[in-house]
């Protein structure tokens, strides 16, 4: 009896076997209707990219309750933490045309961490095929002004973006359409120049939807890279906005200068409701890379100026309209930011210094903030930071950052303010991507 049992055991075996081979043979013979089918499936998901990052690090900072750019504030009795400054995952298709080429691509990518789940980019591109210089794309994606405001937080090599871009285009990302100009043809005589331009709702991510019926302008015209010699690129690019969002009060407040004291003007002409509330901002910037036997040494450099609208207490683009006596304050800012990098011993090392500076007020000094009756207040001081740094690429999925960054302000005679805050911060992060 336990023969025939293990005997029968033995038979099933192969048969499963036997059906399991068969059924596996019968998949990758393209002959049959299955073979056929599972081929088709694999030629669609080859169009289809999956990637993402997550990036946990510890903090410690100079003094508990530290407030900055560097992630978030510190909350009022902690002065180290960890945390998962990002968790992305992001999905990619791209459809080819037959002979000509992409012709349909699609992004979604969310931002998970353990202060929620958010949407970062959600949109599509059409290619136009038959010149093969034109690109179209509408949802929510990146604005297309500034270097660093587009550059992947995979991919940059400071922890964060510096305060002028976080302040002014916070999370990066608008619901628009653009269209794109930019040469696909290897021999074609501009092949090197992009003209990006759209219509953006203004808010970004901040707002829980668009609060007027004033749209943004956008316009970015870069030279992508260009070899100057054999181990030398240079790349550069000129933005513009022209922008605003709906004045739903009459009180406007604006930097005037009576008998050498500088202060806030109110205007509450009933002429300023329905008004736009302007934003107009200029840039330009440049980035320069030399080879290396180590591997490469790059400088770049950005230049913002222009007028922001925004609340008496910050500079940010306000996230839904004031109401009641409340009013904007338009303000003349400048801002830039300035990168050097450079591997050492091989690719895998880097070090890399950065500063930047962020006056959201340029028509008011350190000494006017604070005095008694100008309405001057923190949201007009002038701050400035230097980062430094080291990299090491560990393997093409895992990265070490050691970044430390000595933030300063303006001394002015607002109270709290009067010295030099202590708020710098170390980080160290570690990211793994796919």
């Amino acid at each position: 009896m336990l023969r025939r049992k293990l005997l029968l055991l033995a038979v099933t075996v192969l048969v499963c076997q036997a059906i399991s081979a068969q059924y596996l043979m019968d998949m990758v013979d393209t002959s049959k209707d299955m073979g056929k089918g599972l081929l088709s499936l694999y030629t669609r998901l080859d169009k289809i990219r999956i990637s993402g990052y997550i990036q946990p690090q510890f903090q410690v900072a100079q003094a508990k309750g530290a407030k900055g750019y560097f992630g978030g504030d510190f909350p009022d009795k902690v002065d180290n933490r960890f945390m998962l400054r990002r968790g992305r995952i992001k999905f990619e298709y791209v459809h080819f045309a037959e002979k000509s080429g992409p012709s349909v691509q699609f992004v979604f990518q969310f931002d998970g961490t353990e202060r929620g789940v958010f949407i970062r980019d959600f949109w599509g591109r059409l290619f136009e095929n038959k010149f093969q210089l034109f690109s179209f794309t509408a949802g929510m994606f990146a604005r297309p002004i500034s270097y660093e405001l587009n550059l992947s937080s995979s991919d940059r090599e400071s922890p964060e973006r510096g305060r002028m871009s976080q302040l002014l285009m916070k999370t990066e990302r608008d619901l628009g359409a653009m269209i794109s100009f930019e040469p696909r043809k290897k021999d074609h005589p501009l092949k090197h120049l992009k003209i990006d331009a759209g219509l953006f709702n203004g808010q970004g991510l901040p707002a829980a939807g668009d609060y007027d019926s004033h749209k943004d302008f956008i316009t970015r015209v870069s030279l992508k890279p260009v070899a100057l010699s054999k181990k030398m690129d240079f790349s550069a690019a000129v933005s513009y906005l022209n922008g605003g969002f709906l004045q739903n009060t009459k009180y406007i407040y604006h930097t005037v200068d009576i008998a050498g004291v500088k202060s806030y003007s109110i205007d509450s002409s009933l002429n300023n409701q329905g008004k736009i509330a302007p934003r107009i901002y200029y840039g330009a910037d440049a980035q320069l890379k030399i080879k290396t036997f180590a591997g490469s040494v790059e400088l770049r450099a950005e230049y913002l100026q222009g007028k922001q609208t925004a609340t008496h207490n910050t500079s940010e683009t306000p996230a839904s309209l004031l109401t009641g006596t409340e009013g904007y304050y338009i303000r003349k800012f400048n801002g830039a930011y300035f990168y050097l990098l450079g591997n050492i011993f091989n690719p895998k090392h880097q070090l890399l210094v950065k500063y930047d500076w962020y006056d959201p007020n340029t028509e008011v000094s350190a000494s006017d903030i604070g005095k008694a009756g100008t309405g001057l207040n923190a949201a007009d001081i002038k701050y400035s930071t230097l980062g430094f740094g080291y990299n090491y690429y560990m393997n093409p999925n895992v990265k070490l950052l050691l970044w430390y960054e000595i933030i300063k302000n303006e001394k002015t005679q607002l109270a709290g303010y009067t010295s030099d805050l202590k708020d710098n911060v170390f980080t160290c992060r570690l990211q793994f991507r796919f």
